[in-house]
Formats: C-alpha cells, structure tokens, sequence
C-alpha cells in the first residue's frame, strides 16, 4: 500500500502520509495533511488586513511538513512543545483523518493557547492519531499571534486572529467531508488562551454556523475592553515612533513589533496584578463590529444555547508562578498586603479563606497560586455555567496532582486529552509514570462528547451541580468548585 494518499480541496489537491495510530482499538493507521494554506500569505498589503482566501492551485501540493508558524524563534523550555516553523504562509491547517474515504465522521477543531502571544499548532502533542485511532477527524489551525493578530490600529480590521479562526472555520465546513469529517458534526476545542478562543467563538453570533459543540480546557474569559485595546495600540506604536496606523505599523519590521510587545508583557508583579484585574492586552477585544459585547453577555442572552459545552480547570493554574525565588520572597510579605496586590477583594475574604483552609495551612506561595487560578481561570466554569442557565453544560476538575510539581498545574491535562502519555517531554510537566487510565478515562469522554454530544456524567445545574473531579480515583462531586465560589460576585 502506498505511503501517501491524495485529497481534492476546493483550492486545489493536497498530498498527505499514511501513519500508525497509538494503542488500544480502533483504526490502526491514519492519514496526515499538514500545513494546508487557507488563506494567502499575510505579507505586504495584507499584512494588517482581514484574511483572504487562498487562491486556486494546479497540480498537487505536498501536505507533508508543518507550515509556517505565526510564532517566532526558539521560546526556551515551555510547558508544551510547541515548535516554530520559519515562513510567511502562516494561515494554515493540519488534518489527521481515520481515512480521507470515510464519510460522516465527527470533528475536533484544536485552537492552541499561549495568551494570544506564542504558541504553535505543530506541537507532537496535538497530533490526532488518538483521536483518530477512536474514529475523530482531527484539524490544528495556525492563526496570527500578539499585535500582529490581536493589537489595534486605527484603520485596520479588529480582530485579525479571530478573523483567522472564522476562515479556518469556514475552510473546514467547505472542505471536511473530503476528509472523511461531517461539516455538521464540528466541535471545536482549546485550552488555555485556546480555551478563551472556543468560548468568544462560542459568544459570537456571526459564528454559531461554524460549530456544534465546544470543549474549553482552563479557559480564562479573554475579552479586551475597546479602550484597554486601544491603549495598548497607541502606545506601542509611541514606542516605534510611528502613527498607529497601517501606512505607520507597516515601516515597522515584524521582529521590531515583537520586540516592542515583549517588553510591553513581560511577566512582573505589575503586569501580573494588571493582568488579574483587566485580563490580556493582546486579544480577541469588544469592537463592537465582530465581537458586539462581552462574551458573558452574550450567554446570557442566549447566544451558543443550543450548543453542548464541556469546560473545566485544573486545580493550581498558576501556582508555579510562585515557586522557587519567589515563593522564598513571599516570606517577607504581609499576606493581606499579598492578597491586595492579587486583587482578591477584602468584602469576600474571610469567606475565601476559609473556604480554601487546606490551601493556606501550605503556606503563602500556594495560597497566591491558588488565587492567581481562581481568578484568571477556575472562577469563570462557574460564571460560564452561571450564564448559560439551562443550557446543556457539563464541568470538569483537573485535580491530579503531577508528580514533578505535587500539584495540577497549568497545561497538565492537555495530554491526558489527547491521549499521547508517550509523547516528548510529557515526565518534565506530569513526572515519572503517569496513570494511563487517567489518560483513558480524560480522553474517552472527549471522544464521547465529540461523537454524541455527552461526555458522560450528570449536567452542571445550580450551585451544587456534579462536576466530574479527575484524580488518583476519578468520581462525580456536587459542587466541586465551592473552594471558589465566593470569587463568583
């Protein structure tokens, strides 16, 4: 049988590769596509610009490497590889598919995190075979990232990144079914600013053809005020001595902006107090065009109730943040004067505290982690939930602690999700060994929500609705975020 495997696109024909998928059952090899464009090159003119849909081709393209990667140069020891890939043909998607032949098959969009800012769909642990293996098509999508995507210019489309997710979207529903996939069996998932991703797409009413179903992963809710994003627009062009606009940003070379918007990011205690107040300056930001209001509104309203949702957190996002240096720092801190600066209101403090007892008998570094989490990521399943009302929810827990760090961190069930235990540098965030079951029973309820619309525990409804708690036992608890409910005001 041949190693490769041809499919005809709108665009054009593409030429993918034969591959073995990873244990247990199922399909024992897949077909991967990699790095099919889109969209054109955003270069030149369309640099700023919303995206345009990629032109026609002749002949047949190889799908056989990943494409370019909006994400640039070497980013060091991160929690997930996340590779980049030199080029400027960054708007591009990868397809694993069970076999191109099929028809029918349900679909797993994968929108990647790294606040809007890095990140890479090239990842090893984003390859579908897993998926694949149990009958899921699965695609990645490259978007653009930081300012280039996301930073406001006077007279350039808002937005630009999500503009990116809606043509990838759009790509999907015209193209899938030669995949093998069911345009009208989409859900689409992300973790960490991936998960913010899926929930604005989910808010968006210009989007709600794109999906059925979504699947957020420590989501934070990531809407940028017009005016924060505005603010950072101007400034960052002061900071180039240019106009914030497209003819100004345009004389500025890429790698220049990037540099601008790293100093403009980087972690410290200001930023991070700025960022547990007012959320990311770089991302999907209420225009007022595309994004019409903030995304818990829109719930509210209704909007995406017709779709089934999953989402859920692990239990120490960010407590890694105050480890080592910092956590030796933290001594000297008063802790109300601690708590102040990561802006944990002194109306429900008491409450918190006492709620989260166990926590603070750990000392002050687990107890700011704890709050970094809650208010950037595990208080929002609560007000997601809370918004939808009726509409069909269920609630996850991430609480297995890893056995590098002792506790769940931020990133660390992305690959029990995805089913790859066996994947690179899996030991340097989850330790030696970790529970293949946990992997088994994690991935197989996406599976189940991916292919039936439930992932098989009891819907979230009212304060002690269940959420299925992962752990060394996984079980089903009511109210299982109670630790963080007093944060929900």
């Amino acid at each position: 049988m041949s190693e490769f495997v041809e499919v005809d696109t709108a665009a054009g024909r593409v030429r993918g590769r034969w591959r073995e998928t990873t244990g247990g059952g199922g399909a024992p090899r897949s077909a991967a596509f990699l790095g099919i464009l889109f969209a054109e090159p955003p270069i030149g003119d369309l640099r700023f610009a919303a995206p345009v849909p990629h032109a026609a081709w002749e002949g047949v393209r190889d799908a056989l490497e990943f494409g370019a990667t909006a994400q640039r140069g070497d980013q060091g020891d991160t929690l997930i590889p996340e590779p980049s890939v030199e080029g400027e043909s960054t708007l591009n998607v990868n397809v694993f598919t069970p076999d191109p032949e099929a028809s029918g098959l349900p679909v797993l969009v994968w929108i990647h995190g790294g606040g809007f800012t890095t990140g890479s769909p090239a990842s090893p642990w984003y390859d579908g075979r897993s998926f694949n293996r149990d009958g899921v098509v699965t695609v990645t999508l490259s978007y653009r990232l930081g300012f280039e995507g996301f930073g406001w210019i006077e007279d350039a489309p808002s937005n630009r990144g999500v503009r990116d997710w809606l043509l990838a979207l759009e790509w999907v529903q015209q193209n899938i079914a030669a995949f093998g996939g069911d345009p009208g069996r989409v859900t689409i998932a992300g973790q960490s600013a991936g998960g913010g991703a899926v929930l604005t797409l989910l808010g968006m009413e210009k989007a709600q053809h794109l999906f059925h179903g979504v699947y957020a992963l420590s989501s934070a809710l990531t809407d940028v005020a017009a005016a924060r994003s505005e603010s950072f627009g101007r400034a960052l062009a002061a900071s180039a001595g240019v106009a914030p606009t497209v003819a100004g940003l345009s004389t500025v070379d890429e790698l220049r902006v990037l540099e601008l918007q790293k100093r403009a990011t980087q972690l410290n205690p200001r930023i991070i107090a700025s960022l547990v107040d007012q959320g990311l300056p770089l991302g999907p930001a209420v225009d007022g065009d595309l994004i019409v209001r903030p995304t818990l509104d829109s719930l509210r309203a209704g909007v995406g109730a017709d779709k089934p949702v999953v989402l859920g957190a692990t239990d120490d996002e960010f407590t890694m943040v105050f480890g080592g240096a910092a956590a030796k720092a933290l001594r000297w801190v008063p802790r109300n004067v601690l708590l102040d600066r990561l802006g944990l209101p002194r109306s429900v403090r008491a409450d918190y505290l006492a709620a989260n007892a166990d926590i603070v008998r750990l000392g002050k570094s687990r107890l700011a982690g704890r709050v970094l989490s809650d208010r950037m990521f595990r208080v929002g399943v609560l007000r997601v939930s809370d918004a939808r009302g009726d509409a069909p929810t269920w609630v996850y827990r991430f609480s297995w602690p890893s056995g590098r760090f002792g506790f769940a961190e931020h990133c660390l069930d992305v690959p029990f999700f995805f089913d790859c235990l066996d994947g690179p540098r899996i030991e340097n965030l989850a330790g030696p060994n970790p529970p293949q079951r946990l992997a088994d029973e994690v991935h197989s309820a996406a599976v189940s929500f991916i292919t039936r619309g439930d992932p098989g525990w009891p819907q979230h409804e009212g304060d002690a609705g269940v959420v299925r708690v992962y752990d060394s036992e996984t079980r089903d608890v009511a109210d299982a975020y109670a630790t963080v409910r007093p944060l929900r005001v």
